[in-house]
């Protein structure tokens, strides 16, 4: 194997590793604004002003990433989004 080979592999090794996942969350035409805010701040920890950037980019855009991490951390998080109805995704 060759050393460019090598560090390729070691390189590709870390990044499985240390690699981050990401909630995106989607637009939907049930949940308020209030709503989503709300459970942001909560959720997600967002300050109000971070909550309603993203609610106006999933509203405008049809989806936002709201928070990134490791996906062990993400899971509560995005469930917490499901069970107040809001349609989110690790990914």
């Amino acid at each position: 194997m060759s050393t460019q080979e090598e560090v390729l592999e070691k390189v590709l090794e870390k990044t499985v590793e240390q690699g981050t996942s990401e909630i995106v969350l989607y637009n939907d035409d049930v949940n308020t604004f209030d709503h989503v805010i709300e459970t942001l701040i909560y959720t997600c920890e967002h300050t109000p002003v971070q909550a309603e950037q993203c609610a106006m980019l999933v509203h405008y855009k049809g989806k936002c990433t709201v928070k990134t991490g490791v996906y062990e951390e993400l899971v509560p998080r995005c469930s917490k989004l499901l069970q107040a109805g809001l349609s989110a995704e690790i990914v």
